[in-house]
């Protein structure tokens, strides 16, 4: 193997890459002569990418340095970086680091600034999910768009370009540079509990047209991009977070429908790719889940598709990665297997010594892991990282939730609502029809973007169209109880607008919360705030809409909908199939309501 002294020798980038075992690229030179200065323990932890508690890098609150002793052994971030010379640092608002955007930024540069102090000291990929709708870490006062589903009812590229470049803006601005978004699964199964709404749809060719657009907007704003999870989750009923997902699709529908959105993302210059935590015995009949499988990873991503971007695991504290090996032997499987980054490992002790160790041992060798950095390092090059690491404060303000870009979301949100039901026809509602409205249901009183008690966004909307409208939460489960006290309310609105969530049983009590409510005589209006397949089960209402998320965004839009100071523009991008009979499609891709012009 050659020494970090031959790496360095060779200076220039392509032969610096060459020398350690990677695909040539005429951006080399820096990341090659900072992998040649590191030591075996630094390049360890640059396939690393942790979770730390606190909104400080140096100042946590005391809970949050508690936290840190207890799952990481340090008190603060900076300390996380002194010990472990982290690549990557993940953040999550469980873990306090999302308080607001300026809070975000100070945090992102503290972090930087701990790592640069370091002797041969690189900046830090700073990473989160912000896949917007059912999935954000960075809350308000971020723009907060409509997620992916509610992107493909809409079906405008364009539309997805402009929300991967804003969204891509505001992460940049707080230190963000890798974006772990957009999904790539086609979501084919209905009972999917772990995508759904976070898939474009069903048709693998909308799907990678959105998926590429979404990734062309987070380049044009210097994020990275992450397209996930591959080899494609779309077709499972078990949750990877909390079991072993497998997937039964022959190689042939592998290709056909899975592999189609990752194909085109790589062929469009992705910049880092998710695997997912999941068995697919017809591409790796080892048993092995695909993160720490080499058919897969090396074999299928990186040889059949072509790819020699940066690799990232799913989080390595999730069930499915975790059944067949331990926490020490999975990180140094997914190594073997062709992955660059570790994400999130549930024991950053265990994970990083183990890595260290195979080396040492010689199962892994120097220059496989010199491969990874590589690629680590060259990305963080591309995004500007190696010369400008730190950002702004000042600037934080300026572009973090700016109004045009709630504005642009807004008009984005307007384009997918969609129509599913409108008997009569009830909608559009009318204040002078119907003046007072009653919203109930799975979550009227949304707290998305408040900063005071939770207030119900779909209501407020609605009272701002010129109707009276009184919220009353039964949630997602209402018990009788709350069925009484909401037929009792109904009995004093001309209208009821209730709310419903992933009703996906006969016997779901958001059911008989709806049949009860329709059977006062008050016209009732649905609004699937998750899943769209409610509407198969919503028989007695006469209006139905799906909105596929219950952010403020995608309510807002609904409520304007309602109020027909916006037509319904939305078309489902996955089918829905009958309740009572799941072999026959009730609405098909495509289908869409909407008023007369």
């Amino acid at each position: 193997m050659p020494s970090r002294r031959t790496v360095l020798a060779a200076g220039a980038g392509v032969t610096a890459a060459l020398t350690v075992g990677a695909p040539a690229h005429a951006d080399d030179r820096r990341p090659g002569e900072l992998l040649a200065r590191m030591t075996l323990e630094e390049k360890v932890g640059q396939v690393f990418v942790s979770r730390v508690f606190g909104h400080s890098a140096t100042a946590p609150d005391a809970a949050d340095a508690a936290a840190n002793q207890r799952e990481l052994g340090v008190g603060t971030a900076a300390e996380l970086l002194a010990r472990y010379r982290l690549g990557g640092i993940i953040y999550f608002a469980w873990t306090h680091n999302t308080r607001d955007p300026r809070q975000i930024a100070d945090l992102s540069n503290g972090i930087q600034r701990a790592s640069l102090a370091r002797p041969r000291g690189v900046p830090v990929l700073i990473s989160t999910d912000q896949e917007h709708g059912a999935v954000c870490r960075v809350g308000a006062p971020a723009t907060l768009f409509p997620g992916a589903m509610a992107v493909g009812a809409g079906g405008s590229r364009a539309d997805a370009r402009t929300l991967g470049t804003l969204a891509g803006r505001e992460l940049r601005a707080m230190g963000i540079r890798q974006n772990y978004s957009p999904v790539a699964d086609v979501n084919v199964n209905p009972a999917n509990p772990v995508i759904g709404v976070r898939s474009f749809g069903a048709d693998p060719r909308a799907v990678a047209d959105l998926v590429t657009a979404v990734a062309e907007g987070y380049r044009a704003a210097g994020v990275a991009a992450t397209v996930k999870h591959f080899p494609g989750h779309g077709d499972t009923a078990v949750d990877s977070h909390t079991g072993f997902p497998v997937i039964t699709h022959s190689r042939e529908v592998w290709e056909a429908l899975d592999a189609v959105p990752f194909r085109a993302a790589v062929a469009a210059g992705a910049e880092s790719v998710m695997t997912a935590h999941i068995l697919v015995p017809s591409l790796d009949p080892s048993g092995d889940p695909a993160t720490l499988s080499r058919p897969i990873v090396t074999g299928l991503l990186r040889e059949r598709l072509g790819y020699d971007g940066v690799v990232v695991t799913d989080a390595l504290d999730m069930a499915g990665v975790r059944t067949k090996y331990g926490d020490d032997r999975v990180p140094v499987l997914a190594l073997a297997a062709g992955v660059d980054q570790l994400l999130n490992p549930p024991d950053l002790d265990v994970a990083w010594n183990a890595v260290l160790r195979a080396v040492r041992d010689g199962e892994l060798t120097e220059r496989r892991l010199d491969v990874s950095v590589l690629r680590i390092l060259r990305l963080k090059a591309r995004l500007g990282l190696l010369d400008e690491p730190y950002v702004d404060v000042a600037d934080v303000g300026r572009t973090v939730g700016a109004r045009e870009h709630r504005a642009a979301a807004d008009r984005i949100a307007a384009r997918t609502t969609t129509l599913l039901v409108n008997e009569g026809p009830l909608l559009p509602l009318s204040p002078l029809a119907h003046p007072r409205l009653l919203v109930v249901g799975a979550d009227p009183a949304s707290p998305t973007g408040t900063t005071g008690p939770p207030t119900s966004v779909l209501a407020a909307a609605l009272t701002g169209l010129g109707f009276r409208a009184t919220a009353l939460s039964t949630g997602t489960a209402p018990s009788a109880e709350a069925v009484a006290r909401a037929v009792t309310a109904a009995d004093g609105a001309d209208a009821v607008v209730v709310t419903t969530c992933n009703v996906t049983t006969a016997a779901d009590p958001q059911l008989t919360l709806v049949e009860r409510l329709a059977a006062t005589g008050r016209p009732v209006v649905a609004v699937a705030v998750r899943n769209p397949y409610d509407v198969a089960r919503l028989t007695s209402v006469r209006a139905c809409l799906a909105t596929y998320s219950w952010t403020d965004v995608e309510l807002r839009a609904a409520a304007r909908v309602i109020a027909g100071a916006a037509r319904p523009h939305g078309r489902l991008p996955v089918p829905v199939r009958r309740a009572d009979d799941p072999a026959r499609v009730l609405h098909p891709i495509g289908y869409g309501l909407t008023y007369p012009s």
